[in-house]
């Protein structure tokens, strides 16, 4: 078997709701029965950003802002892989806002997982995109990513969940695994992930969650009708859980790649003839 990084011993703060994110993790990850080798686990910058440390997989620490244009090209460079971005809002609202805005439009068959504090924790608790008016003196509506990503039509798989309810994280993050899986494209995993430190929200957070999958009547294949009941919960101030909206479309590496040559990653790396290497690597791209 290939070998693949040993994981290290978290350094979060007793009590980060990160560490329900990543048992979640592994145990999805386990129960699909998806071997070491077979993972790929992209970081952010930020607390979240060592989760792919403590798991065993093959594991890559990138630039502020820019896990999604990573897990995109891991994907399109391997499809057999697994693949899932794992990141802080700050990372993944703030900095690296504007490519989650294309990865919902391109719908690349990755697993991406933001862990939601409403706070910068690495850097002594500033105000993040998703901090309420009034925290650190912010002047700014908080950002709701659900309701960005209803807002755009590429969007296949969009949910959140609450580390302090760990069975419905799992059961999400199953959920969110299995779609990428199944060559539907995106899957969109918000948690919500509270900093004890800078921002201690489990008590708030605890009153104010609402699941939409114990709600009668919810239909998470509706997005307008979704889109509608995001916005009535807002302004109720509750924080919706649970599977907010599944799509039916092609992955984006189902369509992106040209069948007739091998992935880049699968192809001969080992043939003597270097400018041909390159050009079937190109043509891996050209349809």
């Amino acid at each position: 078997m290939t070998k693949t990084f040993t994981p290290s011993r978290p350094i979060w703060c007793a009590g980060c709701g990160d560490f329900g994110v990543l048992q979640a993790l592994v145990s999805a990850l386990e129960e699909l029965k998806i071997p070491p080798h077979e993972r790929m686990v992209v970081a952010g910058i930020g607390c979240s950003g060592s989760l792919q440390n403590n798991l065993s997989c093959y594991g890559y620490h990138t630039l502020h802002g820019r896990v999604l244009p990573t897990v995109t090209g891991s994907k399109l460079a391997n499809p057999e892989l697994t693949v899932v971005g794992v990141g802080g809002d700050g990372d993944g609202y703030a900095i690296g806002g504007g490519h989650l805005v294309h990865a919902f439009k391109r719908n690349p068959g990755v697993t991406y997982i933001v862990m939601n504090n409403g706070t910068y924790g690495l850097t002594k608790g500033q105000a993040s995109p998703t901090a309420p008016t009034g925290y650190q003196d912010n002047l700014e509506e908080d950002l709701d990513p659900i309701m960005l990503g209803l807002s755009i039509p590429g969007s296949t798989f969009l949910a959140r969940a609450y580390s302090g309810q760990p069975a419905q994280l799992l059961e999400l993050t199953l959920a969110a695994l299995k779609h990428t899986a199944e060559g539907r494209g995106m899957s969109y995993l918000e948690v919500l992930s509270p900093c004890v430190t800078y921002n201690d929200t489990y008590r708030d957070w605890r009153t104010s969650v609402y699941d939409v999958d114990a709600e009668e009547g919810y239909d998470p294949t509706n997005r307008a009708a979704a889109f509608t009941r995001m916005q009535e919960l807002r302004e109720d101030k509750r924080l919706p859980l649970g599977l907010i909206f599944k799509g039916e479309r092609h992955a984006l590496e189902s369509v992106a790649l040209n069948k007739d040559f091998p992935p880049p990653a699968l192809q001969d790396i080992g043939r003597p003839d270097l400018s041909g290497i390159c050009n079937d690597a190109l043509q891996s791209f050209i349809r």
